[in-house]
């Protein structure tokens, strides 16, 4: 036992051991969510957190140490999201088509995303550093990061907020526009992209490909105007 914890002091002291992990989580992950047919609770990223949090409980890796193997994946947040103006502009003539309703659906959604979650914040009497980590959580996690941090938010957290924004609207964008009997795969799209960035739009072109694409103008547009509506809201509602 010794011999097996020396082992694993020296391998997680390099990054190179929670990249592998974290590729490896998420590999099984999207089988597990294949296995289930692609089912909306059976999503990727959430069953790699199932599998990533209780090694990193057990082991007490503190974030920063996962981090440092991790930000190679975040790096590339980046390139992924500008990847997604290919569809976009394949299919541009469709979208500037419905150019005006989008435009009305993603100040209302940028709005309630960003203003809901200061209120509920400042509802429940938390800190300004807390409440501007919360503001931008529905936008991609690279822009929510920078808007996080230059209101002297906790990025750390603003990250966390990130990911379960999106997860959560993956997981349920399916079944709630069922139930909401929304049947038009542009409206489906752009909702998720502006309330659930970038996961939710990977769950959008899983399900349809005119809703990945209107998924990926959501998200790109929502960050523009998250970053710019959040400040603003934060001198208004505090």
């Amino acid at each position: 036992m010794t011999d097996v914890a020396e082992i694993w002091s020296y391998l997680s002291a390099g990054p190179l051991l929670w990249l592998t992990l974290t590729l490896a989580a998420y590999l099984l992950a999207d089988r597990i969510a294949a296995a289930a047919g692609r089912a909306p609770w059976a999503n990727p990223v959430l069953i790699a957190v199932l599998i990533l949090a209780p090694l990193l409980a057990v082991t007490g890796t503190d974030y920063a140490t996962y981090f440092e193997g991790a930000q190679f994946i975040h790096f590339l947040l980046g390139p992924a999201t500008v990847a997604l103006a290919a569809p976009l502009f394949a299919n541009l003539a469709a979208v500037r088509a419905t150019a005006l309703p989008m435009a009305a659906a993603l100040v209302a959604g940028s709005a309630a995303g960003a203003g809901s979650a200061i209120l509920m914040a400042q509802w429940f009497g938390l800190s300004d550093a807390i409440i501007a980590s919360v503001a931008p959580k529905s936008t991609t996690a690279p822009v929510a990061l920078g808007i996080s941090e230059s209101l002297g938010g906790l990025p750390t957290l603003t990250a966390a907020l990130v990911i379960l924004t999106g997860i959560i609207g993956a997981v349920t964008v399916t079944p709630l526009m069922n139930a909401l009997g929304i049947s038009d795969f542009r409206a489906r799209g752009f909702a998720v992209g502006v309330a659930a960035h970038g996961i939710g739009t990977a769950r959008a072109f899983q399900v349809n490909r005119t809703a990945g694409v209107y998924a990926g103008a959501g998200m790109a547009l929502n960050a523009i105007l998250t970053s710019l509506i959040v400040p603003p809201l934060l001198l208004l509602l505090g």
